[in-house]
């Protein structure tokens, strides 16, 4: 069974479309390298040549891989989708790399899914039930066989039949036969934009996939919408009942690229804007701040220049430690967080430090960044989180601790602040969240986000991810161990 492992939030997927273009395959590879930072567990990309289809997967990253001489001359067409995958379900393995391709009736199709399904157990038990052979363990799937089994006539029509009996947090980009679409969920929680090259459709989850390729940003879809591209023109249908859109805040706190567009301006701002409002809220005597890098950069820049003090760099992100580069002994896994970041000694020594993050999940990295600090002779650390307290898991595609393992469940703020060894520890009150993305106050009949991880107020219900892990109980299901 896959474990947590990270002291951070970890990205759901990227998902990357292209219509009509003579270089799609280089073009989605292309634009999965620009989401990579959205999932780096594998990569695939199927094209459609107009007589078949074709399909590469990797695991690892999409530079690694999706080259001319070796992957893209494989995969011809105008047509073409790709994903990069971050495992929230099932395990990682080549099978349940996306994107998944079937023949069915009406002819082939092939889809890539971002985020996660809150009733793909129920409806997976169901399926097998009536017969449905399931190939891997991805709530995905799912959706591939809700399709194939509609009595529907028209594609559309089918997937219309299947969306009505999925719930959770997803955007999907599907290719047919004769069309490119796109779907994001009844409450936008997942993100999905709209870009255009010369003739060229694209659909991507965020618009910085767009820049690489020169395309132009066109809109986000919204919230309920299925946009189909077809004899490249783009057309639209809202099947679902009309419902007040909840994006997933942490695309703004976190998950998106710097440079990518959310709601006409770029996530830098939004998250320079929170570490203006911390400022606001809890600045505190010091001399310097610092940033834990690159997260807490943009909110860090904030913060000083809200408050008037030096901005400093007093940690240093070593950009090339992979994930195991050397045999992880028990000597070589004490180093810890040094392997990642280091302090500058000369800028933090003797100073008292407002140390900015953009959040803190189980705190044990805070802690030894703390540590560090302290033993490169900072007199005070006091620590400043650019977004309020986690205290309650995702459902929709994010991976995360289980509640008990998220450190603001179960501690106050004191204790909290005690755990990590700082001198002070606040963080960004909700309010102040909701003033940084320039909504005013948080609304708390109509929450203008999906912001369940500090308030657990959840759009959809979280049906299957009650009592044991989904990976755990897709395993069951599926008959296999992903120990």
């Amino acid at each position: 069974m896959k474990k947590f492992k990270s002291d951070k939030l970890r990205e759901e997927c990227g998902v990357f479309g292209i219509s009509n273009h003579d270089d799609a395959s280089a073009l989605v590879a292309l634009g999965l390298h620009a989401l990579q930072h959205r999932g780096q567990e594998g990569c695939g990309i199927v094209t459609y040549d107009g007589k078949n289809y074709h399909s590469e997967k990797r695991q690892g990253l999409v530079g690694d891989h999706f080259t001319k001489s070796n992957v893209i001359n494989k995969l011809p067409g105008k047509f073409a989708i790709g994903h990069n995958r971050y495992s929230t379900t099932g395990e990682t393995s080549l099978r349940n790399i996306q994107p998944f391709f079937a023949d069915l009736h009406l002819g082939g199709l092939s889809i890539a899914h971002n985020g996660n399904l809150t009733n793909a157990l129920v409806l997976r038990e169901r399926l097998v039930k009536e017969g449905a052979i399931f190939r891997t363990t991805s709530d995905t799937e799912t959706i591939v066989q809700l399709i194939a089994k509609s009595k529907r006539d028209k594609m559309i029509d089918k997937l219309i039949d299947a969306l009505f009996q999925i719930h959770g947090g997803y955007s999907l980009v599907i290719m047919t036969n004769k069309k490119m679409i796109g779907v994001r969920d009844p409450f936008g929680i997942r993100p999905l934009v709209i870009g255009k090259l010369k003739d060229s459709f694209i659909l991507a989850s965020e618009t910085c996939a767009l820049d690489i390729v020169g395309a132009k940003f066109l809109r986000e879809v919204e919230n309920g919408e299925i946009v189909i591209i077809e004899n490249n023109e783009i057309s639209s249908v809202k099947p679902f009942p009309k419902q007040k859109a909840r994006p997933c805040v942490f695309e703004y706190i976190y998950f998106a690229r710097p440079d990518s567009l959310i709601d006409g301006k770029c996530a830098y701002e939004y998250r320079k804007n929170f570490g203006m409002q911390l400022a606001k809220e809890s600045d505190v005597n010091a001399d310097i701040v610092i940033p834990v890098p690159d997260s807490g950069v943009p909110a860090a820049l904030g913060y000083a220049e809200y408050s008037k003090k030096k901005f400093e760099l007093g940690l240093i992100r070593n950009h090339y430690v992979g994930r195991t580069f050397i045999e992880p002994s028990q000597s070589i896994r004490s180093l810890g967080v040094k392997l990642k970041l280091s302090s500058t000694k000369s800028v933090v020594k003797n100073k008292s430090i407002i140390l900015i993050d953009d959040s803190l999940v189980r705190g044990t990295t805070c802690y030894k960044i703390v540590k560090m600090l302290y033993e490169s002779g900072a007199k005070e650390v006091h620590v400043r989180i650019a977004c309020p307290e986690i205290k309650f898991p995702d459902f929709y595609g994010v991976d995360m601790p289980t509640k008990n393992e998220l450190l603001a469940s179960k501690k106050s703020n004191d204790e909290m602040c005690k755990y990590i060894k700082a001198k002070s520890l606040q963080f960004l009150s909700l309010d102040g969240l909701y003033e940084g993305l320039e909504k005013g106050k948080r609304n708390n009949a109509y929450p203008q986000f999906s912001d369940h991880y500090f308030t657990g107020e959840y759009p959809v219900k979280p049906e299957d991810n009650l009592g044991q892990s989904k990976i755990t109980q897709l395993s069951l299901l599926s008959g296999k161990s992903n120990n």
